[in-house]
């Protein structure tokens, strides 16, 4: 018998999973079969897991059009850990190798005691990090990468806007833009504007005592990252010709067109960014709604910053596994000071 429950808890693994979309998801504690990696994957031994606002929204089913879960399904979206086996196609990983990844878009969780990564999503751990700072990068980076050179196509000189700069995209993404030579304002609170300037913020609005809208003029791009009215009071700094893309919505019907999705979420997100898209549009703005795209590559270059020092991770709060329902509902707060990481 011994024999047996011991095969059985290898079989198995812990999960953080929610059963159902709406305000009562019954987020909780699982014992779910170990999943087996595909021809193309890697399974991974989850040894830490950073959280993201949209790991909360996800259960509310505010998402559950574009993304699909078989339910119950497991939370959490970026992890890092340690290789323990790899399907017969993979080329890049061996057992034994340490790899970070966003699973985002992929329709599994990362908030398990192991999990499934394609091949083409994970990128080598960067040598300088341990497990726990390491989590803490894929989404932010990966959003701010692609949000701020492929997007925005910020370069050297220009002036950028990112809200919140004390957040978990806020810390990451005001020290990509000082890295392709852009020139940053960001908004935080009287006890963080010490660290948002250390990471190479320029102008610091604090936003208890000035509003943004009036204080800031000249720029060229906003990294939307807060919801609320933020994203339409930005385009009173941005010169015309200027771009806004917005991480937290409204969605537009150009995403609904980019994924395929069907005549009604077209018409429905149409309506639903229509009031900005005018707004934008009388100043000569553009604005477009940005979803993350896994990318192993893309996470490995960002790696390679992160190992010459040029970009650090900044972690507010790291808890236990077992704690990690506690985890989601203090970031759900939204005051953290960069990352909140559960370490397995």
């Amino acid at each position: 018998m011994p024999t047996d429950l011991a095969q059985k808890e290898r079989q198995t693994m812990q999960a953080l999973t929610f059963k159902r979309y709406g305000k009562s998801p019954g987020i909780g504690f699982a014992q779910l079969p170990r999943p087996t990696p595909k021809p193309d994957e890697l399974l991974v031994q989850v040894h830490a897991v950073g959280l993201n606002p949209i790991d909360n929204m996800i259960p509310t089913g505010m998402f559950k059009p574009v993304l699909h879960f078989q339910l119950p399904a497991t939370l959490g979206s970026d992890l890092a850990g340690v290789v323990t086996e790899v399907g017969s196609r993979v080329t890049r990983f061996k057992p034994g190798d340490a790899v970070f990844a966003s699973l985002f878009d992929l329709g599994s969780g990362s908030l398990a005691e192991f999990a499934v990564v394609p091949e083409s999503a994970a990128a080598l751990k960067p040598t300088n990090l341990d497990f726990v700072q390491a989590a803490s990068i894929p989404m932010v980076g990966l959003t701010s990468w692609q949000a701020l050179k492929e997007r925005l196509n910020l370069r050297a000189g220009q002036k950028v806007f990112i809200p919140a700069g004390s957040g978990g995209i806020g810390t990451f993404a005001i020290q990509l833009a000082k890295q392709l030579g852009a020139k940053v304002g960001t908004t935080t609170s009287t006890g963080n504007v010490e660290l948002v300037a250390s990471l190479g913020a320029n102008e610091v609005v604090d936003y208890r005592k000035q509003e943004f809208e009036k204080v800031l003029r000249g720029y060229d791009a906003v990294l939307g990252t807060v919801r609320g009215d933020a994203i339409e009071k930005s385009i009173a700094i941005l010169k015309p010709g200027s771009r806004i893309v917005s991480l937290v919505g409204p969605l537009d019907a150009a995403f609904a067109r980019a994924r395929r999705l069907n005549f009604v979420l077209k018409f429905v997100f149409g309506l639903m960014s229509r009031k900005i898209i005018r707004l934008a549009k009388k100043r000569g703005i553009t604005y477009s709604f940005h979803f993350v795209r896994p990318e192993g590559a893309l996470l490995a270059e960002i790696g390679k910053l992160i190992e010459a020092e040029r970009i650090r991770p900044v972690i507010d709060k790291v808890f236990p596994f077992d704690q990690a329902k506690e985890a989601l509902a203090y970031l759900d707060q939204g005051r953290s000071r960069g990352k909140v990481v559960v370490r397995m």
